[in-house]
């Protein structure tokens, strides 16, 4: 069977060569019992890879069975990948297999191996070894010929730098690792996959789809597809069943797209080109790059500089066009009217001066500010974009002195995105 009609056949679709590399490797193993541990992004088709490898090994005529260790809570995933003993917990009425004993002759699928507990992974290891494992609740040992993929969205070695996974079930897993590239590492994949969805499902839902205008291609092929494949998958689905018939221009196209963009976002944090499609021969940052980042920053001092004027008009009475003008105070009732003029020309002497003092502060900020973008620059030349954000989010907190609502109100995201950043990034 050749690449292309392996390929066509358990969808594995694309012409880039990170693909490619993938799909000789899957093709080079598929017909040995190696251990496959299979790496990548959520939403990369990790899955439809086992599938693959087991649909083409000796193995094909038995079943693949598939285990999302992170969905299994902590408590029961040994009696499920084992099996238990009539009466070996409360609730076991009756002895039940696990997955591994269905899986006998077959191949059995571990997504999220990174999320197995400590006291599990060591019975994996055994199993691995020679196919040996005790069923929860029996001393007697079972036996089971099965292949094992396993899959991880994480590093398994800052895992086991962590504590928390068995250096010597590392090793084992290790044997033949295949890296699944994201979207974003394959662009020229997006739109093939993108028209395979789309032909599915208006197969599916017996509906028209009209195609789409340049400029939303430029998007499909530009956004960064943080759900990967998943999420080209439901965008597809989406657009063939609430826009039937419809020509899909830039702006309806957007509405279905959750993540960053090329052209903004809706969380407003930014977001680079494509640095190897601009990038000139001399290898010199390109100039929109800077542009996009440049704009999110001044945009960031003007939502800072709109809040302290806001502030101002708060403590005073009144905001004009050209600035912010405090009202004087009542006159006090034991004043010579006489004197009321002078006395009215010193409150607003007093509060301009307040004024100046407010608007001064806010110069000085936003003084602070660009020189904190010169220097971010300075120092990081052109930032990834995970740096410029990391820095946006970091400017943000500062500037609430750790007020994450705040902080959130001004980037434009809501309080789960900017705890779900902080987390990604390591911030306190």
């Amino acid at each position: 069977m050749d690449r292309q009609v392996f390929q066509e056949k358990f969808g594995l679709t694309g012409e880039s060569d990170a693909i490619r590399q993938v799909v000789d490797k899957v093709m080079q193993i598929s017909s040995t019992d190696i251990t496959v541990l299979l790496q990548g992004e959520s939403g990369v088709g990790k899955d439809v890879t086992a599938r693959a490898i087991h649909a083409v090994s000796k193995r094909s005529r038995n079943d693949i069975v598939i285990v999302n260790c992170g969905a299994i809570p902590e408590g029961i995933i040994e009696s499920e990948l084992f099996g238990h003993e009539k009466g070996a917990f409360t609730g076991a009425h009756e002895a039940r297999k696990g997955y591994f004993e269905k899986a006998d002759g077959g191949t059995i699928f571990l997504d999220e191996i990174g999320d197995t507990p400590k006291n599990v992974q060591v019975k994996l290891l055994r199993v691995l070894e020679n196919g040996e494992f005790f069923r929860v609740g029996s001393s007697k040992m079972y036996t089971a010929d099965v292949r094992i993929i396993a899959a991880t969205n994480k590093d398994l070695w800052d895992l086991v730098k962590e504590g928390t996974f068995r250096e010597d079930l590392y090793y084992r897993l290790d044997t033949v690792k295949i890296k699944l590239p994201p979207l974003r590492d394959r662009k020229e994949d997006i739109i093939p996959i993108f028209r395979k969805f789309v032909t599915e499902f208006s197969s599916k839902y017996d509906s028209v789809f009209q195609g789409f205008s340049d400029d939303a291609k430029e998007l499909l092929v530009s956004y960064r597809w943080p759900g990967n494949v998943r999420e080209l998958r439901n965008v597809a689905e989406q657009l063939v069943v609430l826009e039937k018939s419809k020509f899909i221009d830039v702006n309806r196209l957007q509405k279905y797209l959750k993540g960053r963009q090329f052209h903004g976002s809706t969380d407003n944090l930014p977001v680079l080109a494509d640095r190897e499609r601009n990038r000139k021969s001399n290898d010199e940052p390109p100039a929109g790059d800077m542009s996009v980042i440049y704009r999110a920053l001044v945009e960031m001092s003007s939502d800072i500089s709109d809040l302290k004027k806001m502030l101002a008009k708060f403590l005073y009475s009144t905001i004009s066009d050209k600035g912010v003008k405090a009202l004087p105070s009542a006159v006090s009732r034991d004043i010579d009217p006489n004197d009321i003029s002078v006395h009215m020309r010193d409150q607003l002497n007093d509060s301009e001066l307040g004024i100046r003092s407010v608007e001064k502060d806010i110069e000085s900020d936003l003084d602070d500010n660009e020189n904190e973008v010169e220097k971010f620059f300075t120092e990081n030349d052109i930032p990834s974009i995970e740096d410029a954000e990391r820095f946006l989010i970091m400017q943000a907190l500062k500037r609430f002195e750790g007020n994450r609502r705040k902080a959130s109100e001004a980037l434009g995201v809501s309080e789960r995105t900017l705890y779900r950043k902080l987390d990604q990034y390591e911030l306190e």
